[in-house]
């Protein structure tokens, strides 16, 4: 199985392509969705590598291919300017997976 990153910038798929892993770089929602759906349609890759931003573009799409879908593994991570995500947001997911308080 492969992994393959979907970016919104030349670093993050450059630094990526140095590791081995092969990727494009997009803009815009239809963009993305254009490359995630290639993505899923080649069965070697097993791993889609997406930067938070471009996450942020299809929600929805994302929760639904790591809900429904055993392949692939869809990882969000941070761009070269990092996390955009709060310090907090593993415990706010799982407060609101579990609907507890930690």
């Amino acid at each position: 199985m492969k992994m393959f990153i979907i970016s919104d910038n030349i670093d993050t798929t450059t630094g990526l392509r140095l590791a081995g892993v092969e990727g494009i770089v997009v803009k815009g929602r239809e963009e993305t969705l254009g490359a995630l759906e290639k993505a899923m349609a080649d069965k070697d890759i097993g791993i889609v590598l997406i930067t938070e931003l471009l996450a942020e573009l299809i929600p929805e799409i994302i929760s639904d291919i790591k809900l429904n879908r055993s392949r692939p593994l869809i990882v969000e991570i941070p761009d070269r300017h990092g996390t955009r995500r709060p310090p907090d947001f593993i415990i706010r997911r799982v407060n609101e997976a579990i609907g507890l308080k930690l």
